[in-house]
């Protein structure tokens, strides 16, 4: 497709390093420019190499996060002290080892109650990351990984979560995946993101990323594809758009 980006890696630790390298040059630029820098990450295993590798880079390279601001794709309802909280690995693997401070860090609050929580992240955002012209915020990059049904933050196919277009966040009430209630970005809020990459990554995923690039994709994936101009899918699946 015309507006992907496509980058193929042997494996998910090279794939982690890479993208990992690449975000950490946005943000330099960022602080040459003296301009913020909002990222929104997701969870999932090539997650945790990407932490990993950009801890590891950023201390090399001496970078600064000081002006970084970081939000998330989805979360799920649970405290943030559950294994299961993305907050939770955020916090442990790239939070705390750059000693990240809680100014920066605006979570999603899977505790609250989720239409609660998910107006609260709403109104953080606006506050930080402003409008753009279409009236929601924009964020600089959106990080997301993607599943086996194709699925991307907590949108999922067949699913109502995310898709009203004046929404920035939504509730999911019955996810296929437990727990069954989330907090996710919606598709209109992924679609006004200056960049969005895509960390594509595990077995059991080519059918559905093989859809997700042909130009008849119905998997959440997809539909974000086909809502912006651009997008960066990074991969170690062996897979030929359609």
């Amino acid at each position: 497709m015309k507006n992907v980006d496509l980058q193929s890696f042997a494996d998910a630790d090279v794939l982690a390093q890479r993208v990992a390298t690449l975000w950490l040059d946005e943000i330099a630029v960022a602080e040459r420019a003296g301009k913020p820098h909002c990222v929104a990450l997701s969870g999932g295993r090539i997650t945790q190499k990407f932490f990993a590798s950009a801890v590891e880079q950023a201390r090399a390279r001496e970078l600064s996060f000081g002006k970084v601001h970081f939000f998330w794709a989805d979360e799920r309802c649970l405290p943030p002290t559950d294994p299961e909280s993305n907050f939770k690995m955020a916090n442990e693997r790239l939070f705390a080892p750059l000693k990240i401070s809680e100014s920066q860090i605006h979570r999603l609050r899977g505790e609250e109650v989720p239409e609660i929580a998910a107006k609260q992240a709403s109104a953080e955002l606006v506050k930080i990351a402003g409008l753009g012209p279409d009236g929601l915020p924009i964020l600089d990059l959106i990080f997301l990984g993607m599943g086996e049904d194709g699925h991307v933050a907590s949108l999922f196919p067949g699913k109502s979560a995310g898709t009203d277009p004046k929404e920035i966040f939504s509730t999911c009430q019955n996810s296929p995946k437990p727990p069954p209630k989330r907090i996710t970005l919606s598709y209109a809020a992924i679609a006004s993101a200056r960049k969005v990459w895509v960390l594509a990554s595990g077995g059991g995923k080519e059918a559905a990323l093989r859809e997700s690039l042909s130009e008849g994709g119905k998997t959440p994936l997809g539909r974000v594809i086909k809502s912006r101009s651009g997008i960066g899918i990074f991969t170690d699946i062996a897979v030929t758009p359609l």
